[in-house]
C-alpha cells in the first residue's frame, strides 16, 4: 500500500491533470511547492500560504536538524505545527545543501561542517530517513548525491551508483506508514543514464519519484532532453517530481512531458530584489518608469497584492529599502506562480493546453 496515489482526470498529449492522495490530504496537479527552507518562506507567513492557495510547502532537513535543531521541532509538534501551518509538508534531504558545502562522501554516506558554526557532522542515507521522520513532513526525499553540470561519465555514473544504494538502504529504514517517501533519479544530462536510474528506482518501488540534478547549470534544451529521456519509465499512477525548477517556460516545458510537481526558490529570491512575475515577463518595479504608475503588477493577477497596491507604490518601497516591499513582491510572485498553475490545469482539462504552453513560451522562452 502507498503513502501517496495519483487519480489523473486528464490528458492533453503528455500532460496530464490528477488529484495525489497523501494521508492527510489530497492535492491537485500539476502542483506548485513554495520553499520554506528554515520552516518559512521568506517574508511570508502560514497565514500568506493558506490565503495564497499553497497546498504543499517544503522544509529543508539540513538548515531544520542544524537549527532549531530537530528535537525542538519534533517536540513542537512537527513541522507543520511548528510553522502554523495547517497544509501538507515536504522535506528534501538537505543533499543538496550539504554537497554545495564539498563534504566528504563515501558509500556509506556524507560528512560536512554546518554553515552556522563550523561543527562536524554525518548524513547517511538512514539517519537523513530518522530526522526526516521525527520532523513529521507528509513527503520525504531519500538522500541522494547531486552533480554540478557539466559533469564526466565517471562522476555522473559513481553518483548514480550511490544514489541508488542509498535509496534502497532508505527505503528499508522508513517505518512511518502515514509518511511517503520519495526517490530520486539522476544521471545529469546524459539520456542512458537517466533511463537506468529511472529504472532502477521504479524497481525499487517509492511513493513518488523526483528528477533531480537538473536546474545546475545545463540549458533547458538539456534539462528538457534529460526528462524525457526518463519520465516514460516512471509509474503512471505516482506523482512524478522536478526538484529545483520554478520558472514558468521550464513549467510548461516539463508539464508537457508529465511532471505533476515542481519546488523553486525563484519567485521569493526574485521577489526580495524586486522583481515581479507577471503575465508579460519580469518587471522589475525599481524602475523609473513605475514611479507615477498606478497599474498593479499584473492586472490579471487574482491576488491581493495586485487588486490593492500600484506599482508606484511598490517602487517606493523598494527604492527606500522598506522590507514591506520585499514581502509584498514575494507574496505576489508566489501567488502568481500557483494561479499559473490552476491556469495550466484548466487548459489540459479543456485540451488547449498547447496553446498556452506556446503563448507563456512567448513571454518567457
Amino acid at each position: 500500500m502507498f503513502a501517496v496515489e495519483l487519480s489523473v482526470a486528464s490528458r492533453d498529449g503528455a500532460a496530464r491533470t490528477g488529484t495525489a492522495r497523501a494521508a492527510r490530504g489530497t492535492y491537485e496537479t500539476p502542483l506548485f511547492m513554495p520553499v520554506g527552507t528554515r520552516g518559512a518562506i521568506k517574508h511570508l507567513s502560514a497565514r500568506d500560504y493558506a490565503e495564497v492557495g499553497a497546498r504543499i510547502v517544503l522544509g529543508n532537513t539540513y538548515h531544520l536538524m542544524l537549527r532549531p535543531g530537530v528535537d525542538v521541532v519534533a517536540s513542537l509538534g512537527g513541522l507543520g505545527a511548528f510553522a502554523g501551518w495547517n497544509g501538507l509538508t515536504l522535506t528534501d534531504s538537505g543533499g543538496y545543501q550539504v554537497f554545495s558545502l564539498e563534504p566528504q562522501v563515501d558509500d556509506d554516506g556524507v560528512t560536512f561542517r554546518s554553515t552556522y558554526d563550523g561543527s562536524v557532522h554525518r548524513f547517511t542515507p538512514e539517519s537523513t530517513v530518522d530526522v526526516q521522520e521525527r520532523l513529521g513532513a507528509d513527503i520525504q526525499m531519500v538522500l541522494d548525491v547531486c552533480t554540478q553540470l557539466p559533469a564526466t561519465e565517471e562522476q555522473l555514473r559513481l553518483a548514480l551508483d550511490r544514489t541508488h544504494a542509498w535509496a534502497r538502504r532508505a527505503k528499508a529504514a522508513h517505518r512511518r506508514v502515514d509518511q511517503s517517501l520519495f526517490g530520486i533519479v539522476q544521471g545529469g544530462t546524459d539520456a542512458v543514464l537517466r533511463a537506468e536510474s529511472a529504472e532502477r528506482t521504479v524497481e525499487t518501488g517509492f511513493d513518488g519519484y523526483a528528477i533531480g540534478g537538473l536546474s545546475v547549470g545545463e540549458t533547458r534544451a538539456e534539462m528538457v532532453e534529460a526528462i524525457g529521456a526518463c519520465i516514460g519509465l516512471l509509474p503512471d499512477d505516482r506523482p512524478r517530481y522536478l526538484m529545483g525548477v520554478g520558472d514558468p517556460a521550464s513549467i510548461v516545458e516539463a508539464v508537457a512531458l508529465g511532471v505533476d510537481q515542481f519546488d523553486c526558490v525563484l519567485q521569493t529570491r526574485l521577489g526580495r530584489h524586486g522583481t515581479a512575475l507577471t503575465s508579460e515577463g519580469k518587471v522589475q518595479i525599481k524602475n523609473a518608469r513605475h514611479a507615477t504608475d498606478d497599474s498593479p503588477l499584473d492586472p490579471v493577477c487574482p491576488c491581493w497584492v495586485c487588486a490593492t497596491h500600484s506599482r508606484g507604490y511598490l517602487r517606493h518601497l523598494a527604492q527606500t529599502g522598506e522590507p514591506t516591499g520585499a514581502r509584498l513582491v514575494s507574496l505576489h510572485n508566489v501567488a502568481w506562480t500557483i494561479s499559473l498553475m490552476a491556469e495550466i490545469r484548466a487548459a489540459i482539462a479543456a485540451g488547449t493546453f498547447g496553446a498556452l504552453r506556446s503563448r507563456i513560451l512567448g513571454t518567457w522562452g
